[in-house]
């Protein structure tokens, strides 16, 4: 086991012009330490690593609530499918991330911390050919904190769907489900 390049990254939690697709192509094919640290950086390191040694190679994004984390998986992904220069039509990375508001519903929460907490793991993999375009992509999630269901802390809410299926619950086709307002329900049991 080879352990790489260590970052870390802090949420600013507002949008900064460092990662727009002239910063991917400035860190693109440059060596690790040439430029600032940077999600790029080791993104391109991952990259190369996995063309020069035909390897697979692993990201880890960890951190706590509201980290960052799939805002920074994103930009990886979408540094890949830059640099990959994919020839789909459809590139895989709006694929993977077009799952992302289904994923949502169904395993982020409302917590103190963050409107839109992930409260389950995720592990996506990407597979190139062997011109190291993107080819596919595959997203498991795992750890979905299940008690969430049944009991949530003061100021917090239960995973977005059940809000959703509550707001829909006008809807003729969702008439069947008897479904009230969320106060009504109180969101503890469905």
């Amino acid at each position: 086991l080879i352990v790489g390049i260590i970052l870390v990254a802090i949420n600013p939690y507002k949008e900064l012009p460092i990662y727009g697709d002239a910063i991917i192509h400035a860190y693109c094919g440059q060596n690790m330490g040439d430029m600032d640290p940077h999600i790029f950086a080791v993104a391109e390191e991952a990259y190369k690593q996995m063309a020069r040694n035909n390897r697979n190679q692993s990201i880890i994004v960890s951190g706590e609530s509201g980290a960052g984390k799939t805002v920074s998986a994103r930009y990886a992904m979408r540094y890949f499918a830059t640099v990959s220069k994919s020839s789909s039509n459809v590139r895989v990375e709006d694929k993977v991330l077009a799952s992302n508001p289904i994923t949502e519903a169904v395993g982020n929460a409302k917590t103190t911390r963050n409107d839109n907490s992930s409260r389950f793991g995720k592990y996506t993999e990407i597979s190139f050919d062997q011109s190291y375009q993107i080819i596919g992509a595959n997203m498991r999630t795992y750890l979905l904190e299940k008690s969430r269901v049944v009991f949530q802390s003061e100021n917090e809410r239960n995973y977005h769907i059940f809000y959703q299926l509550c707001a829909s619950a006008v809807q003729p086709e969702f008439k069947h489900l008897k479904l009230g307002r969320s106060q009504e329900n109180n969101l503890l049991l469905i």
